[in-house]
């Protein structure tokens, strides 16, 4: 099989790379490295059935790096909740215009599969949870209006062409390559000041946080599992953590005691910081997939690897 993977240099991209290449799939990564990082790829740097291609979805060419492939995974997006409140259009111009000119060029080179990294802010303040697929949310943030966005134009491309689509609505997705979210910024921190930590917030938001190998996983199960216009399903595990968990688990990995804690206030770090994430993951689950990796172990692995690599 032919994949292309737009933000195939990213953290979740990268290890969807290695998947497909340890199942003897031929990858085309299209990355502008904006989020990027090539050293996620490094270790692939001499494989024949890799080609990496620096590219914008905004601006790129895609025609030529589709020719031949059966399927687009699409990871490619500006996902920074924060500086969108800065850049209003960004969402606009990266995820559904880049994402438009991608279902366009999809069209025209006949390539039949379209999967989709979604996200769970799209869910917004949901009354109900654990939040299933069929929910209809109120939007937060600019991010996840966008996400939806592309949602609802991907799947009118499924009765425009002969398309078929597979959306995922991600939890948190830790790991291994992972340089953002609260794991991250926690250790960076502690790392400058190992005796205070400030907690954005009231500390009391609760979310789930997904091992990236899980998500690849549960990726590729929903891919190859079903075949309907339209597949839609979300990814996280059972149990969720507050970032005082959070804290608590860092400090214990990072051999520190007697830190001291402090709350910027509020229910949410920033706008569209979403209080309460759990997804109900029953239609992913019925095709088989389950997380193997907590979300307490997803946050020591994390850790380890920043303190490994001295990222911090």
């Amino acid at each position: 099989m032919k994949a292309v993977v737009t933000g195939g240099a990213g953290f979740i991209g990268s290890h969807l790379v290695d998947r497909l290449l340890a199942n003897g799939d031929d990858v085309v990564v299209l990355d502008n490295l904006a989020a990027g990082n090539p050293e996620n790829l490094a270790h692939h740097r001499e494989n024949p059935r890799l080609k990496i291609v620096r590219f914008d979805v905004t601006d790129g060419e895609f025609e030529p790096h589709l020719e031949g492939a059966e399927v687009v995974f699409h990871l490619a997006a500006f996902a920074d909740l924060r500086e969108s409140l800065k850049d209003r259009t960004a969402d606009v111009r990266v995820n559904v215009l880049g994402g438009l000119r991608l279902l366009e060029a999809m069209e025209r080179a006949r390539v039949p599969d379209l999967v989709y990294a979604s996200t769970s802010s799209l869910y917004g303040e949901a009354t109900l949870t654990p939040t299933p697929e069929s929910y209809a949310p109120t939007q937060t943030s600019l991010y996840g209006a966008s996400k939806l966005a592309l949602e609802a134009f991907a799947e009118a491309y499924t009765s425009l062409a002969d398309l078929h689509l597979w959306t995922y609505r991600f939890s948190n997705v830790i790991g291994e390559r992972c340089r953002r979210g609260v794991v991250w910024d926690f250790v960076r921190k502690l790392a400058r000041d190992p005796h205070h930590l400030e907690i954005l917030g009231n500390g009391q938001q609760s979310k789930e946080f997904l091992h990236v190998s899980d998500c690849v996983r549960g990726m590729l199960i929903g891919y190859r599992g079903v075949r309907d216009r339209v597949n839609r399903f979300n990814l996280a595990v059972d149990v969720n953590l507050t970032p005082v968990d959070v804290a608590r688990i860092v400090t214990d990995e990072l051999g520190l005691a007697d830190v001291r804690t402090t709350f910027t206030g509020g229910r949410g770090g920033w706008i569209g910081d979403n209080s309460v994430v759990r997804l109900d993951t029953r239609r992913i689950r019925s095709l088989g997939w389950t997380p193997t990796v907590s979300s307490e172990d997803a946050v020591r692995e994390m850790v380890r690897w920043i303190v490994r690599h001295r990222l911090a």
